[in-house]
């Protein structure tokens, strides 16, 4: 099982620590990005957190699945990784 997650629907103001504040109540978060447009540097509305291991990740989606951050209600689902890497 994955210990990246995906996290949708996030507000333009949600930056990588807040994203990592709202995700670590659940487990060691190493990695917390929102995407970001390459041209504008502005937030795509979407992002990754990963935990430590695939329970803290499973704890995450459990308990912030379809609930508010920042204004906005959010989805979180376990990452889907791409294959044959970045294009």
């Amino acid at each position: 099982m994955t210990t990246k997650l995906f996290v949708g629907g996030l507000a333009w103001q949600t930056t990588d620590q807040s994203l990592q504040n709202a995700f670590a109540e659940y487990g060691t978060v190493e990695e917390a990005r929102v995407v970001k447009d390459r041209e504008t540097g502005r937030s795509r509305g979407f992002g990754f957190v990963r935990f430590a291991t695939a329970e803290e990740a499973q704890a995450a989606v459990n308990a912030l699945n379809e609930q508010e951050l920042e204004g906005r209600r959010i989805r979180v689902d376990l990452a889907v990784e791409r294959q044959g890497g970045r294009r």
